[in-house]
């Protein structure tokens, strides 16, 4: 009889791919799923699993939160990768070296940023590879946020290129930050991203109707890009750039997938976005085309909301970068919670969290002490995203099922970036010869608890959370000692 390294025992196993929903036994070798069993297996070490749900490790397709304390947080929500795809890195060769010195508890990866390239062209900037350093501290810069000619455009289309073959895992297009730009150049980076078989990830710029002047409705120039490069285009948080419209957007999505292209969506549970309040669209004269107000603005660790126009100008020229919730739908309000909820029940729609990094009222700690210290912030979407899409859409208003929901948050995160990266085609699964990336939750427990004023206060029912099989959280506790986390590239 074979002995495994670690069985989880007597758990409700869902595996997305093949439907497999039954109880199970799970036996793990050197990091690899190596049998599901409806017999008993003997481990080394056995965990009881009785009433629990054993799952694949969930997926984030779009977390902006890289460094240890953020990959804590998500831990304790179910996820064990974490990839930063919608604004990704340049060069990307830089954030991958950071984190592979420093050590990860989640398996990580980057797409290669085009708004950062194209900082780095038209501001002279000298990047990093950090998103603190390189984007949020020039987020409001005009300079970069203009039409380029055509040279200019082939000179950054090149350095994505050159990222591309670091092992960046697509190209994160930031259009909405620079809502100006020509939309050839949009379809220049379809384009290269058509020709090498891996994805691009959009922040859409606005749609018509919020900006009747825009160059190109943002979600036409999604799935025309889509339609005329033959790229596979995925539309990042669609209900937070679409917000009352997503019914008009998802219609879309769906007649050019009836077409024949691939474009794929995300979204998270949550009615507040979060950015650098410097962002061109948080101007106080294009408020009202979200229906916003400043007082729908408020800075992340700050009492209150912002009061005025003057106020927002202010803070905007004299702290760009500064993180700021802005509030675009009341998710206690079920009339507006239902915009949300169909932007995550769409067809195949993954569940993602924007995950925001985190950052201090006061001096920053140790970055590797824990438990986070009470001067910690964040957006609660970094903290409980996926307890909270469980609580909400699975056991409260019963709009997925159990397995569906698990589908959303791992086996379609994984297709969406495995078409060109065959790491991924191991994750999102429990078979034999997956990866051991495990979450085993409570599904009658299991829920947020992060508040947009106890903003780092994580999720419970996550029990154990595996990374390439090894614990990193164990009977709901993070084990500080754990950095399992290993490099996703293309």
């Amino acid at each position: 009889m074979t002995t495994y390294d670690l069985v989880l025992a007597h758990g409700r196993v869902i595996d997305p791919e093949t439907g497999l929903d039954a109880v199970r036994d799970v036996g793990v070798n050197g990091g690899v799923i190596q049998a599901v069993s409806d017999q008993p297996l003997d481990g080394v070490t056995t965990v009881d699993a009785t009433g629990l749900v054993v799952s694949p490790g969930f997926i984030d397709l779009h977390s902006h939160s890289m460094d240890v304390a953020g990959h804590r947080l998500q831990a304790l929500d179910g996820v064990t990768t974490v990839l930063e795809l919608e604004a990704g890195a340049y060069p990307v060769a830089a954030a991958y070296r950071r984190a592979e010195i420093e050590g990860r508890p989640l398996n990580y990866g980057f797409a290669t940023s085009w708004a950062v390239a194209r900082m780095a062209v038209l501001l002279g900037l000298d990047t990093s590879g950090d998103l603190r350093d390189d984007f949020l501290a020039n987020i409001g810069r005009e300079e970069w946020q203009r039409a380029a000619p055509r040279n200019v455009v082939d000179r950054i289309v090149g350095m994505l290129e050159r990222d591309l073959g670091d092992g960046a895992l697509g190209i994160g297009i930031l259009v909405g930050y620079a809502p100006r730009v020509d939309p050839s150049e949009y379809l220049a980076v379809a384009a290269l991203a058509a020709r090498v078989g891996l994805p691009t990830y959009t922040h859409a710029r606005e749609l018509v109707e919020m900006d009747p002047a825009t160059p190109i409705d943002g979600a036409e120039e999604i799935v025309r890009a889509a339609a005329e490069t033959g790229a596979h285009m995925h539309y990042c948080h669609v209900n937070s750039t679409s917000i009352r419209h997503v019914d008009r957007v998802l219609g879309l999505v769906e007649k050019v997938r009836a077409e024949g292209s691939r474009v794929t969506t995300e979204a998270y549970p949550y009615g507040a976005g979060m950015t650098g309040v410097g962002a061109a669209f948080l101007a106080p004269e294009l408020l009202h085309r979200r229906g916003l107000t400043p007082h729908s603005i408020g800075l992340l660790g700050a009492e209150g909301r912002i009061p005025d126009a003057d106020t927002l100008r202010r803070v905007r020229e004299s702290e760009p970068g500064s993180a700021a919730f802005v509030h675009l739908l009341d998710e206690d309000d079920p009339a507006q919670f239902d915009y949300i909820q169909r932007a995550l029940t769409f067809t195949d729609a993954a569940v993602a969290t924007d995950a925001v990094p985190l950052l201090w009222r006061s001096e920053a700690p140790d970055p590797f002490s824990w438990p986070l210290g009470p001067d910690a912030v964040t957006h609660p979407r970094t903290a409980g995203t996926y307890g909270r899409t469980l609580r909400r859409l699975v056991r409260q208003n019963g709009v997925l099922s159990l397995p569906e929901a698990v589908r959303r948050c791992t086996l379609i995160p994984a297709d969406v970036v495995g078409s060109g990266v065959p790491a991924m085609r191991r994750k999102g699964r429990v078979q034999a010869g997956c990866d051991a990336d495990l979450t085993v939750f409570d599904p009658e427990t299991v829920s947020d608890r992060a508040t947009y004023t106890e903003t780092v206060r994580h999720s419970t029912g996550f029990v154990h959370v595996l990374v390439g099989g090894q614990f990193v959280v164990r009977d709901e506790y993070l084990l500080p000692t754990a950095l399992p986390g290993r490099a996703v590239r293309a």
